[in-house]
């Protein structure tokens, strides 16, 4: 396993770069590349199987990690002929030199007062700009917002490059012929800005137990042992003089894989000329899409190439309909199950998650009281008290993502910090580039983001002096 991290390493390392316009002049080059990151996944995917079963690799086993390492290392030949190929090209379109004096690129790039400008048809290189930033410009290389970096990337089809952008370029020269500068890397700090209202207050990964890590799998121990079960840590009363029993953790491991989430974004000409309104949008936009996507694998992912939802969970409480109930509807009775399957100590961060259309029955619910019906569902009320309305005094969210009225997921009683997410160190890598649509006049912006996700129980528990199990994450029965 050392050794394919170690080849990976030597492959990021020897011109392994994403979203080129060398990527686009030779097709297969990213394919290769994420032919790599897959063979890495599967390796580990392959090792972490044998870790969590505290076992050797079986023959099997063995052989495919021995395919593995040896497609990988053709993979990896592959690569560097084809990187030495578009090197040795870039070297000869740009063995002129520049021809023409260039323009003064910005006035906060020009020399201080009391240094000489170069001269007029004096020979000058084209180094990585020196651009001045303030303090809290540098996160954002020198750009006031991301409209602007994007109108810089527009305008380096001219072959006016600006200075900020070749400062993070990968290569010291900035040309719209050199295949090397194809792609430019969004700044950091627009890209903090896009996964921090990912994890927004409203979001469902806000709420949930979140990690991180630098890998694409990661394995996690855990005991699921309840106190008053009969595995795991015990305790026991003992006479004077007698001999204490013993007792050890019962403990488990959950092994979660990342999953990739993507978005393309073309963008016209037409926006990329208006600076602040392609700033709002993408900072809008990208949020939103991914989040939506998230918090659907929260509420119903199957696990296979996205995190297991709540809705497939071992760990799900389904609470049956009452006898006789109509179709398509939520009583009183209903609800009051489902408060009662919620596992005492996660009552208290537990939330309602609903799809709106069971609110008009909500709004109707009540109770037989002393004298006259209760209302059981209090809307929020405003300035003065809560923004969420309320079930057994926890807030009832609107999820797009739970299901229609009368199936099994259109409410959700979940306590969220009981699901695990996971995302990657790097958090949501961007690039741009103006060549993947280039004959349709628009610009390309990727998004990518690697997070995984599932419970941390695996099966819902029974209770000590009832055959009633409870969970973290409680549904109701369809009512068909």
């Amino acid at each position: 396993m050392l050794l394919l991290q170690a080849l990976l390493a030597a492959a990021l390392s020897n011109g392994f770069r994403f979203f080129n316009d060398d990527t686009f002049r030779d097709e297969k080059l990213e394919a290769l590349q994420d032919r790599l990151l897959d063979l890495n996944e599967q390796a580990q995917s392959i090792q972490a199987a044998a870790d969590a079963e505290k076992r050797d690799l079986s023959d099997d086993e063995s052989r495919s990690l021995d395919a593995i390492f040896a497609e990988f290392e053709h993979i990896e030949a592959e690569i560097g002929r084809r990187n030495r190929i578009n090197a040795q090209s870039n070297k000869l379109r740009q063995s002129m030199g520049r021809q023409t004096e260039p323009q003064d690129p910005q006035p906060q790039n020009r020399a201080p007062s009391g240094q000489p400008q170069a001269q007029s048809g004096q020979h000058r290189s084209h180094p990585r700009a020196q651009v001045i930033e303030r303090p809290e410009e540098r996160g954002r290389w020198g750009w006031r917002n991301l409209g602007e970096f994007a109108s810089a990337v527009r305008a380096s089809r001219g072959g006016n490059i600006d200075p900020r952008l070749m400062q993070n370029a990968p290569t010291s020269f900035g040309s719209e012929s050199s295949g090397a500068d194809g792609g430019f890397l969004v700044p950091p700090d627009f890209r903090q800005a896009i996964i921090t209202k990912v994890m927004g207050e409203e979001s469902l990964l806000a709420r949930t137990d979140q990690m991180t890590s630098s890998s694409n799998t990661l394995t996690m121990p855990k005991d699921e042992a309840t106190p008053w079960g009969t595995s795991g840590m015990q305790a026991y009363w003992e006479s004077e003089g007698g001999q204490i029993g013993q007792s050890k953790p019962s403990l488990g491991e959950s092994t979660i894989k990342l999953n990739k989430l993507s978005a393309l974004v073309p963008v016209t000409e037409e926006l990329m000329e208006d600076a602040p309104a392609l700033d709002t949008y993408l900072r809008r936009r990208v949020p939103e899409v991914f989040d939506f996507k998230i918090q659907d694998a929260i509420i119903a992912g199957s696990g296979v190439g996205t995190p297991l939802g709540i809705l497939n969970a071992g760990c799900l409480v389904s609470v049956a309909k009452e006898s006789s109930q109509t179709a398509d509807t939520i009583n009183y009775k209903n609800l009051v199950k489902m408060w009662s399957r919620m596992y005492g100590p996660c009552r208290s961060r537990a939330v309602w998650l609903i799809n709106q259309d069971i609110e008009p029955q909500l709004l109707q619910l009540s109770f037989e009281g002393t004298s006259s019906s209760v209302p059981a569902y209090l809307p929020a009320n405003g300035l003065a008290g809560s923004p969420y309305a309320t079930l057994f005094g926890r807030p009832v969210i609107p999820v797009q993502s739970c299901k229609t009225l009368g199936d099994l997921g259109d409410i959700i009683l979940a306590d969220l910090s009981q699901y695990m997410t996971v995302t990657k160190t790097a958090g949501i890598r961007s690039d741009v580039s103006m060549h993947l649509f280039f004959d349709y006049d628009m610009a390309a912006y990727r998004f990518i983001m690697r997070i995984g996700g599932q419970p941390w129980w695996a099966e819902a528990v029974t209770p000590k002096n009832s055959n009633n199990t409870l969970g973290c994450f409680v549904a109701l029965a369809e009512r068909g």
